[in-house]
């Protein structure tokens, strides 16, 4: 009887250590999405910056600053803190860091509003002289400080791919619409390309009118055109998959086809309640 107790007390000991192994193992693997580095053969996870997209940002691109300051600036503080820990150049490709980049930008943008909010415009926070939030709002990562310039002009621009100029959002009406998604390697090219689609077929953005010859371009299309072709007919004829329609594509690969801009829109890319 003796022996008999002392095993069923052992074996009851070794499932408490299992039970308690295991619960350890349980957490660890619960923290292990919000660690700075993704573990071998998985990618870097953006759920929660996926999360917060999805809750404060509409079908047509705007956000609820106005709820997202009032209730989740710390998760989006999360968030960035996370990004603050990864190396960039330890990602796994080029899509993956691609991704990071954007979702750092959009992120930092977005962070940078609700610390401003309430604001009519982004270039409230832009001077000459002083305070620039492009210049001066920045992220630490791995110890080197990024701003929002930095970020757009010295990676994301020098990774040769013009359909980034459709996906940062920089907090206004005039600018690409906000996905309700963050940026995944895995789904970057579709994201990349229904945004440049979305983009080309807002009214605001590009416009086209066949009978008077004349297409008119959102400003970012002279902003960053040496992104786009050497010259006007390469950047017309880049463009030309992503507009609307065929009598527009049509124009665009006319000889004789004017070009206009439109009104760059500057006010916040907030929801509108009225």
């Amino acid at each position: 009887m003796m022996r008999m107790t002392r095993r069923i007390s052992q074996t009851m000991g070794t499932l408490t250590l299992v039970m308690k192994l295991a619960m350890i193992i349980a957490v660890t693997m619960t923290v292990l999405p919000g660690t700075a580095e993704p573990q071998e053969g998985d990618r870097l996870d953006h759920s929660v910056y996926d999360g917060l997209l999805k809750k404060y940002v509409d079908d047509r691109g705007m956000i609820d600053y106005r709820a997202w300051k009032a209730r989740d600036v710390g998760t989006l503080d999360g968030y960035l803190e996370m990004l603050k820990g990864v190396d960039p150049e330890g990602l796994r490709d080029r899509n993956e860091v691609f991704a990071f980049w954007i979702n750092a930008y959009n992120a930092l943008t977005i962070r940078g509003m609700l610390h401003f909010y309430p604001t009519s415009s982004i270039k409230n926070h832009d001077s000459l002289l002083g305070y620039s939030i492009w210049k001066d709002y920045k992220i630490d990562i791995r110890g080197t400080e990024y701003s929002l310039d930095d970020i757009e002009h010295n990676i994301l621009r020098k990774m040769d791919e013009p359909l980034v100029h459709f996906a940062l959002v920089c907090a206004s009406i005039g600018c690409p619409p906000l996905m309700t998604e963050a940026f995944t390697a895995g789904d970057l090219d579709r994201q990349l390309r229904e945004n440049t689609l979305v983009f080309f077929a807002d009214p605001s953005k590009f416009r086209a009118d066949p009978e008077d010859r004349t297409v008119w371009l959102s400003p970012i299309m002279d902003w960053y055109k040496d992104d786009f072709g050497k010259n006007q007919r390469e950047v017309l004829d880049y463009i030309a998959p992503y507009v609307p329609d065929d009598a527009a594509r049509a124009l665009l690969k006319r000889k004789d086809v004017d070009v206009d801009y439109l009104h760059y829109d500057w006010g916040i890319n907030e929801q509108r309640t009225d």
